[in-house]
């Protein structure tokens, strides 16, 4: 419960305080941020499968977060950085798919 109000108290806060991202960070922030909930969504479904563990729930989502962001900034000093990053998307958004669905399956057994 905890977690969910600092989420809420976040969005709450960036939308008063509206901050502004620098330039430099402008093109990891997206892939920083399906890197994260990629790592929420397999917490969940760790949650409902009762195999949660807060320890490997921060590793992993700071870990998906600094790999992620790191192959884009690897793939922008190569040159190939737009091609990197659709990659790292799809793989990112294909194991949140992945996690929705097995969710989606313990909760309505279907």
């Amino acid at each position: 419960m905890i977690g969910v109000i600092a989420l809420l108290l976040g969005l709450l806060l960036g939308l008063i305080f509206q901050p502004e991202i620098p330039l430099w960070v402008q093109p990891y922030l997206p892939i920083a941020l399906i890197a994260a909930l990629d790592a929420v969504v397999g917490g969940g479904r760790a949650a409902i499968e009762r195999r949660f563990s807060d320890k490997i729930f921060v590793v992993s989502f700071s870990a998906n977060v600094v790999i992620a962001s790191g192959m884009v900034f690897l793939g922008d000093q190569l040159g190939i950085g737009s091609q990197l990053s659709t990659g790292v998307l799809v793989v990112l958004a294909m194991r949140i798919f992945v996690n929705a669905s097995a969710i989606r399956r313990l909760i309505f057994k279907a």
